[in-house]
């Protein structure tokens, strides 16, 4: 997907860390603000807050 598997030796292997990492930033900030925007909705749906 983004030519990560040519990426050989110490700089592949930081080049492979770096994407992992920012990957891994935008799916955490990505699920907090989903879960801000619909936890409390979920939560009510689900019969949480009787």
């Amino acid at each position: 997907m983004f030519g990560l598997e040519s990426a050989t030796g110490v700089d592949g292997a930081l080049l492979v860390i770096g994407v992992v990492l920012v990957e891994a930033i935008i799916l955490y900030v990505g699920y907090g603000l989903l879960e801000q925007l619909l936890g409390p909705t979920v939560v009510d749906a689900i019969g949480g807050n009787k």
